[in-house]
Formats: structure tokens, C-alpha cells, sequence
């Protein structure tokens, strides 16, 4: 009983621990912004950069990856290692941001978050998924796509990078992918926004914003 009991506490704090808004408390320390009501909507870093700034911005996306990454650590530790409890601690750590108690279950995207998750369970595949990220917003410009194109491409790279030789345990390839799966969900209005663009590379006659760390309140 001792094991299941400790899991499932690993898997609340997890949840908890995802659920802390930073870019909604940063936002407000450094300009009084609620980001919910400006820009995009959304508590995410790109949107706390647009609204309160570079700072903030950053400081957001670092708070974001380190709960994920703490999530599957603290796991990791409390359970020896366990990949199978590490990953849903994750699964559980990315629900907390994207539906956080504190926020009426209205939280953000799960990008920064998912990154942690990632960097924790394997981080050569997360360096790989993060040079394709940074690939498409530099020839794109736009965060929304490259955020679409590394959680497609990380249950993958997760797949081949796990271990030489060795695939990853179940359990991580379905953790893996409902992560990813969450990630593009939460991203299905920018899908929707990019949809409306004639091609991609003129996406600048649709509806998607491209990425700036200006503050630009009135961009979505």
C-alpha cells in the first residue's frame, strides 16, 4: 500500500505544483497587467512578454519548465528512478498549468511546462525538439508554430533518444504522446488562426501573430 499511496500524493503535488501561475503573478509584480484580460489571453510567456516585457517574459518561461522538470525530479527521487511514475507525474504537472484549480481551470498552453517535463526525462531528445522549435520561429516567426512542430516531433524523438539501443518503457511512449497531445489541444485556436493563412509562407495574410518580445497589449 505504502508505494500506491505515494504515488498518488507524488501525483497531487505534482498537479499543485504545475497549477502555480508565474506568468500571471510576474506580469502583475513588474506592471500590475492582468495577461488574462491582455494580449492574448493566455498566462504564457510569450504573452507575459508582449504585455509586461522581456523580463518578466523570460522569468516566466524558466518558472514554467522548472515545475515541470521539479515535478518529474521530486519523482524520480521519491520512487528510485520509477520511469513509469516519473511520466505520469508529468502528465499530472502539465494538467495543473493548462487547468489550474486557482484559475477556474482556464490556465495556459503547456509549452515552457512540457519543455521541463521533457528536459527531466530525456534531455537529448528536448535539446533536439528545442533546435526544431527554434529552427521554424526563426524562419517563420511564429512561437505557435514551432511550439506545434516540437510536440509533434518529441513522443519521436523520445522514442529514439531514450536510451542507445533500448526503447523507452511503455508507459513513457503513451505519457509521451498524451503530453503532446494536450500541448497541440491547447494550441487548437492558433491551429485554426494558421489554417486561415493562404500557405505558410504567407502567414502574415492570416490571423496568427508573429512573435516579438516588444509589448504589443493589442496583438492575440
Amino acid at each position: 500500500m505504502i508505494v500506491p499511496i505515494t504515488a498518488i500524493l507524488l501525483f497531487l503535488v505534482s498537479y499543485l505544483l504545475g497549477s502555480i501561475p508565474f506568468g500571471l503573478i510576474l506580469a502583475k509584480l513588474f506592471g500590475g497587467a492582468d495577461v488574462r484580460k491582455t494580449g492574448s489571453g493566455n498566462i504564457g510567456a510569450t504573452n507575459v512578454a508582449r504585455v509586461a516585457g522581456p523580463l518578466p517574459g523570460v522569468l516566466t518561461l524558466a518558472f514554467d519548465a522548472g515545475k515541470g522538470w521539479l515535478a518529474v525530479w521530486l519523482a524520480g527521487r521519491v520512487m528510485h528512478g520509477e520511469a513509469g511514475v516519473m511520466v505520469i507525474a508529468g502528465v499530472f504537472a502539465l494538467l495543473g498549468h493548462c487547468f489550474p484549480v486557482w484559475l477556474r481551470f482556464r490556465g495556459g498552453k503547456g509549452v515552457a511546462t512540457a519543455a521541463g517535463i521533457f528536459g527531466a526525462l530525456c534531455h537529448e531528445a528536448m535539446v533536439a525538439a528545442l533546435i526544431l522549435f527554434a529552427l521554424v520561429v526563426w524562419f517563420w516567426r511564429y512561437v505557435s508554430l514551432g511550439s506545434l512542430a516540437a510536440a509533434a516531433a518529441i513522443p519521436l524523438l523520445i522514442y529514439l533518444l531514450w536510451a542507445p539501443h533500448f526503447a523507452p518503457p511503455n508507459v513513457v511512449t503513451v505519457g509521451s504522446l498524451a503530453i503532446a497531445a494536450l500541448v497541440i489541444f491547447q494550441h487548437r485556436a492558433n491551429i485554426g488562426r494558421l489554417a486561415r493563412g493562404e500557405n505558410i509562407g504567407r502567414l502574415a495574410r492570416g490571423e496568427e501573430p508573429k512573435f516579438s518580445f516588444s509589448r504589443k497589449p493589442d496583438q492575440a
